[in-house]
């Protein structure tokens, strides 16, 4: 735990250590990538001196793998990368959803294709962290906008994990992660930290990958008397892998289920000035700090505007989405890509209103200019 609570300036990568430490990491695996590697070297100056535990791996498939074994022996665990490294991760972000070992993947988005724009803003990894990997899983991403938020959410992210035994990405942008603001830390007593449920049965009597009736096993570290199986593969409740199809289709459902079944625990938003609008932005991470602005602009010109920010970028905000759409006469949503968080807002909201895009790939930070002009057509 942090015992530096109180006001500081901090760097976005800086917040997201002290949240992930105050959650109670003790283990990170990683690989240095711009414009992640600040998480990295913070992680490796820190952890020694609350118990835990630092490990530089050869590369981002490695990083990964890395945290699914500490989290299997009992620790919480986080990695952080940008594009490149998180495609590389996503293997074994699969492998982590089927074997439902809980983790924190750090994405810190930054311009691609490929190598890309290293230092530069983008928020290109939509779509990877929903379909980054194969086959039908739960994803959860948030999507913090600030310092302060990123604190709070890495912790979010570490419960969430615990809570429902999956992986979680946080998936910022380079603008929010090379930020500097003020930061409130917190006291320990006012942090809420989730743990793992553990089996209350003997060694003995312990079936791995039996839920309970809120669909999650228990989960025992290895190290502490329990012995079962971890696969990739699709195996019952035993850990071990199973050719039958009912019991295949099953497992499936179950870890898709546990999630989506629980979107009300995990959907974060803003609403900012949405009481009348009539036009909606739909914005998020550092985009939606121009689009912000741009609102308190149009509002001084009487334009009825508000912006709808998801926090939880996936699962897809479907019911607040949908309400947003029964209002508004025209959506809007502006991102550091070509559409990707588009296509879901359009695919839902798309049935309401007219729903259009307002894009950026240069490698630069939307203005608010950008924004506005795009709403009124440069009227303003």
């Amino acid at each position: 735990m942090s015992n530096n609570h109180g006001y500081k300036l901090y760097q976005g990568n800086e917040a997201c250590v002290e949240g992930a430490l105050d959650a109670g990491m003790r283990f990170f695996a990683g690989y240095p990538i711009t414009p992640s590697t600040e998480i990295a070297e913070i992680s490796s100056q820190k952890l020694p001196k609350v118990g835990g535990k630092f490990i530089q791996m050869e590369d981002e498939l490695s990083s990964m793998a890395a945290i699914i074994g500490g989290s299997l022996a009992g620790v919480k665990s986080m990695t952080a990368t940008s594009g490149p490294g998180f495609s590389l991760m996503q293997e074994n972000i699969g492998y982590a959803s089927i074997a439902e070992v809980p983790c924190v993947v750090v994405d810190v988005q930054r311009g691609g294709p490929s190598t890309g724009m290293p230092t530069s803003p983008a928020q290109g990894d939509v779509m990877q962290a929903k379909w980054g990997t194969h086959g039908d899983h739960p994803a959860i991403a948030l999507t913090p906008n600030s310092v302060q938020e990123t604190y709070e959410y890495t912790i979010k992210a570490f419960n969430i994990a615990e809570k429902y035994r999956t992986p979680v990405i946080l998936l910022m942008d380079e603008t929010v992660g090379h930020m500097r603001e003020k930061l409130k830390l917190k006291a320990s007593s006012e942090i809420e930290v989730v743990d793992r449920k553990k089996p209350s049965c003997s060694p003995k009597e312990y079936v791995a990958y039996r839920p309970d009736e809120d669909m999650i096993p228990p989960m025992a570290s290895f190290g502490e008397g329990y012995r079962y199986h971890v696969t990739g593969l699709t195996h019952d409740e035993t850990g071990f892998p199973t050719n039958s199809n009912e019991i295949s289709g099953k497992l499936i459902h179950r870890i898709v289920d546990k999630v989506e079944k629980n979107i009300d625990d995990i959907s974060f938003f803003e609403e900012y000035k949405m009481e009348d609008a009539e036009i909606v932005i739909v914005a998020f991470g550092g985009t939606s700090r121009a689009v912000k602005s741009a609102v308190d602009e149009m509002r001084e010109k009487n334009i009825k505007v508000g912006m709808f920010r998801p926090i939880t970028i996936w699962p897809f905000l479907e019911k607040q989405i949908s309400k947003v759409a029964d209002k508004a006469k025209e959506i809007y949503v502006a991102e550091m890509n070509l559409g990707q968080y588009f296509i879901e807002v359009d695919r839902i909201a798309g049935k309401k209103c007219h729903v259009n895009k307002i894009n950026k790939v240069t490698g630069e930070l939307f203005t608010p200019k950008e924004i506005t002009d795009a709403v009124t057509g440069g009227r303003l």
